[in-house]
């Protein structure tokens, strides 16, 4: 599917007004971009470890909306957008007030993405996307299929082989005097696409609860645990945040699990240590990753002060993974 994008040349004391006066014309979808600095409470919803390195603001800013290019004349509705500019030049700086256009299409942002995500291997894990068709050389392998979707997991990215290579160190014993565990109970705090809750069954967890804030993500790691043909009964997920959800956190259980694994910021780990022992059985570990490694301190401390013990800590790239365990009773 085409579609016409329009983008409006104008200033940041504008934007407020011209995404209310789009939206009473029916357009939704408005993009902005400008060089206003994020502010601490942008910074804190968004749990990001890097600031984006932004030019100094210049005022001006470029407002988009798209219209489908499906042979409709819309020569209408852009004289409406046209004249409503015009009537906000009486209370607010507009700057130019012109209006370009171009061409894109949904292939743009939801296939091409996927020439870069090919067949790999973590350890004696193959990490396959279902559109690619499975060698014949790669058929006896220790298989995982993963259709992201909207949601962040690939396995690609460090953080996620991190996790990985620990969940086959507790759950299957490496190979290097590492004892595995039997049938463990594992939790997936941000589920994403469902990976880590994939591997930790494939490795021979009983079974696995997740949770994500993103209702997509649970429907990515439900489909993804189909592909696989992973039993439903052996799993549970829900939407929420474990950090202050009460609700959630009985839904989930206490002292349930042998392990708890955590792909995500440091920023939201830290929080979050304080209520993963309740959930830990004694003795149970939990692997935490995501952690950029200016933020392993900070991470490490808060783990520590939850009443957990750190057993090791792994590196890959800039990436750390801690992993820490519940003192036995």
């Amino acid at each position: 599917m085409k579609w016409n994008r329009y983008t409006i040349e104008t200033t940041t004391a504008a934007e407020d007004y011209i995404g209310p006066l789009l939206l009473e014309l029916g357009i939704e979808g408005v993009e902005i971009e400008d060089k206003v600095p994020l502010s601490e409470a942008d910074v804190a919803e968004m749990f990001i470890d890097f600031l984006p390195e932004l030019p100094d603001d210049d005022g001006v800013s470029r407002v988009s909306f798209y219209l489908e290019d499906d042979g409709s004349d819309h020569a209408e509705l852009l004289g409406q957008v046209r004249r409503g500019i015009e009537e906000l030049r009486r209370i607010v700086d507009i700057g130019s007030g012109v209006i370009t256009s171009g061409q894109t299409q949904d292939l743009d942002w939801m296939n091409n993405w996927k020439a870069f995500f090919h067949s790999f291997s973590v350890g004696d894990i193959l990490i396959k996307p279902t559109w690619e068709t499975l060698k014949e050389e790669d058929k006896d392998k220790f298989l995982i299929e993963i259709d992201p979707g909207m949601s962040f997991g690939t396995g690609k990215h460090e953080t996620t082989q991190l996790c990985l290579r620990q969940l086959i160190k507790y759950i299957r014993g490496d190979g290097q005097g590492a004892k595995g565990m039997r049938a463990p109970v594992v939790l997936d705090v941000g589920c994403g696409s469902g990976i880590l809750s994939i591997a930790a069954l494939k490795l021979g967890a009983s079974e696995v609860a997740g949770t994500d804030l993103d209702a997509d993500c649970i429907r990515s790691t439900q489909e993804n645990m189909k592909v696989n043909g992973l039993a439903e009964h052996s799993s549970a997920f829900y939407i929420g945040n474990l950090i202050d959800d009460a609700a959630l956190q009985r839904k989930v259980g206490e002292e349930r699990f042998d392990i708890v694994v955590a792909n995500i910021l440091a920023d939201v780990l830290i929080p979050m240590a304080a209520v993963i022992p309740a959930r830990l059985k004694s003795g149970g570990y939990f692997i935490t990753s995501g952690i950029i490694d200016f933020k392993e301190a900070a991470v490490r401390e808060a783990l520590e002060d939850a009443g957990l013990t750190v057993v090791e800590t792994n590196y890959q790239g800039e990436w750390v993974n801690i992993t820490a365990r519940k003192v036995e009773k």
